[in-house]
């Protein structure tokens, strides 16, 4: 167990607090988990025991929370299913813990190979929608018991089959009304109130419904089982079962354990980096995989990081897994003296605070950021999700891989290109297209290649470099390699066919700006003659330099250029650099502002002005930036005045109007005096 520097009493305190709210929030979270796992509610509460002590004094991290959790839980009771044993039943009693010591083996394989690195290979939107089918897929397993059904198996038609089944053979109305009003508590606190521990609180109001009212017999309410007081026993997991059942459990347990190692990292790692703090994957991996072997000896199923509990314990601010080991003995005293009350637990508050949390692991806000930002990805968070929802858990990681390995092909085999030109006064090489200032230099075409150069991107380099050599116009052709981190030997030969019909040609080409590693494979697959005879510099300037062109350079109106059209990122003035497209529109809104704030004063601080952009453009503002800026405040400025003449009289708008004139020159002779 790792302690944070200055740990100290207050500190303490602070992690025994927010380690008994673990516990209370652990205790319904966990019953419905382990019931979704195929396993009567008490072993969620034994899974909130040992295995969680043993996490913590064996983790690195300090944030996160270990115990029974939803997409382990999930992925278990699926199998459970998929082997034909009946949910809560003793043949699950006995499957479940042989599944969890298989998790155990294959996450010390894991750790074995330091599998933590590899995790950075599944992506954002193949964890989402595995999770988010996962999610959906419980989700639909317990909606009957919302209304005093039972529970689904199989996929999504499977599931609203039953759903449809159930409701037709009774609808129970307060039990609905009691599930759907914790659903609709939880998740309105959670949005508005999130340091509220609401499911512990709908857990103790549903307690006291039973306790004070009877209305589990008034209103033939289901409760829970009644639970033996004591803590959980030690028993070896059954292994024959594992033998009997071996290809199916070993495959299933796989995708269990490679659940529980990308969520469990991806949350440590996350709160790591947002506390400025160090873990060892490895030491995690050995974590959760010793954690898991404990489980199985106690009869529970797969435990994992939880996201949720996290999440609650850094709203609290714990600083430790001192915060786990109360957590602990809380839930140890509760085993010990206050099972009575879990017999009193109404099943559709239950339901209604696990379908909560359910709702917590789907991420279909990530699914709409995708939607607009990139439709690939977003098409692969919801082919993950309907392969989950429709075929299993196994075929949706099937998918997701396939898809992440055909979606990263894809785009290093059409990777992003630009071509470059200057600025007038400017220093540097910008994007022809998206930096409005930016034009070519004369008879030169500067083309920068962003990716790996192999096999599969190489005729596409090789199509534009063809269009560039047959443009009449363009005499020097030099390729930005800066990028370019890699080439085969493919590429290689391909380079030198180019460079040898510019050479027939009678035109110059030139590689710049790469690493010397990209010389080194040149030379090794046989494309040395390029470095030979002088066509590879260390900069574009050198290139040009080489080609017997010097600033200041002819520069031609982008325009009036017709050269392949590519588009990418780059600079103008910084603003324009960092925003982009949105630049624009941004200086708009910020020449707006100050045109408003010298209406009202009647004045131009131009000082204020240049405070005011740089603060806007968080940084990125140069004297460039600036003069763009007032020259957008002139032109507005002067229509302002054009129809409100009453607001400024002619002498407040001549003396403005020479602050700014005074502005703009002394920006002038800046940009000029650094040129220079």
């Amino acid at each position: 167990m790792v302690l944070p520097k200055n740990y100290n009493k207050n500190k303490l305190l602070n992690d025994i607090v927010v380690g008994i709210i673990i516990a209370l929030v652990s205790i319904p979270i966990s019953m419905g988990y382990a019931q979704i796992a195929g396993l009567p509610v008490k072993y969620g509460l034994y899974g909130s025991l040992f295995p969680v002590l043993v996490f913590a004094i064996s983790s690195s991290s300090t944030k996160l929370v270990f115990g029974v959790d939803a997409a382990p839980a999930a992925l278990c009771g699926a199998l459970v299913s998929e082997l034909g044993i009946t949910l809560g039943s003793e043949k699950a009693i006995k499957m479940v813990p042989a599944i969890t010591f298989v998790v155990c083996i294959w996450l010390a394989i894991f750790m074995f190979f330091k599998a933590g690195k590899f995790v950075k290979f599944i992506s954002e939107p193949v964890m989402g929608g595995f999770l988010s089918g996962i999610g959906c897929t419980i989700i639909l397993m317990q909606v009957p018991k919302l209304f005093g059904g039972k529970v689904g198996t199989g996929e999504v038609i499977d599931l609203i089959k039953n759903i449809v089944k159930q409701g037709n053979i009774g609808v129970n109305k307060t039990a609905l009304i009691l599930g759907i009003t914790t659903i609709l508590l939880i998740r309105i606190f959670a949005r508005f109130f999130p340091r509220v521990p609401m499911a512990v609180i709908a857990m103790f109001i549903g307690i006291g419904l039973v306790y004070f009212f009877n209305i589990d017999k008034t209103c033939n309410i289901v409760t829970l089982d009644a639970v033996e007081s004591g803590l959980p026993s030690v028993q070896a997991p059954e292994f024959k079962l594992i033998l009997l059942n071996g290809r199916k459990i070993i495959m299933s347990s796989f995708t269990i354990a490679l659940v529980i190692l990308a969520e469990s990292l991806l949350t440590t790692n996350s709160y790591a980096n947002k506390y400025d703090q160090t873990v060892s994957n490895n030491t995690e991996i050995f974590s959760y995989s010793i954690a898991n072997l404990t489980a199985a000896f106690i009869g529970c199923c797969p435990v994992s990081g939880s996201v949720s509990r996290t999440g609650i314990a850094d709203q609290f601010k714990s600083k430790s897994q001192v915060m786990s080991v109360v957590a602990v003995i809380a839930m140890g005293a509760m085993l010990l003296y206050g099972t009575g009350m879990i017999a009193f637990m109404p099943v559709p508050i239950l339901t209604g605070i696990v379908i909560s949390a359910l709702m917590g692991i789907c991420e279909f806000d990530l699914a709409w950021k995708l939607r607009r930002v990139d439709k690939v990805e977003c098409l692969i968070f919801f082919a993950v999700f309907g392969a989950v929802m429709f075929m299993g858990t196994i075929y949706g990681v099937l998918v997701g891989l396939f898809l992440s390995f055909v979606t990263f092909v894809l785009r290093e085999s059409s990777p992003e290109r630009t071509m470059l030109g200057c600025i007038e006064n400017h220093e540097g090489f910008y994007t022809i297209g998206r930096i409005s200032r930016a034009k070519y230099i004369e008879n030169v075409a500067i083309y920068r290649f962003l990716g790996s150069l192999f096999f599969a991107n190489i005729g596409l380099f090789q199509a534009d470099i063809n269009k560039l050599l047959s443009n009449k116009k363009i005499k020097v052709v030099i390729i930005d390699a800066s990028g370019i981190g890699n080439i085969d030997v493919t590429a290689a030969k391909r380079l030198l066919s180019i460079y040898e019909k510019f050479i027939e040609n009678n035109k110059k080409f030139y590689l710049c700006g790469h690493s010397g590693k990209i010389n080194d494979q040149l030379r090794d697959f046989g494309a040395g003659k390029i470095i030979q005879e002088g066509c590879v510099k260390m900069s574009i300037d050198a290139a040009l330099d080489a080609a017997g062109i010097s600033r200041p350079f002819k520069l031609v109106d982008s325009s009036k250029v017709n050269l392949i059209s590519i588009t990418s990122s780059d600079t103008m003035a910084e603003f324009e650099w960092a925003y982009g497209y949105d630049a624009d529109e941004k200086m708009e809104d910020l020449a707006d502002s100050i045109v408003r704030q010298i209406v009202e004063t009647h004045d131009f601080d131009a000082i204020e002005a240049k405070r005011k952009g740089r603060a806007f453009a968080r940084g990125y503002w140069d004297a460039k930036s600036e003069e763009e800026l007032l020259d957008r405040v002139e032109e507005k400025l002067d229509n302002y005045n054009r129809d409100h003449k009453e607001e400024l009289d002619k002498e407040e708008y001549t003396k403005i109007e020479e602050t700014i004139v005074k502005r703009h020159i002394r920006l002038y002779e800046k940009i000029r005096g650094s040129k220079e």
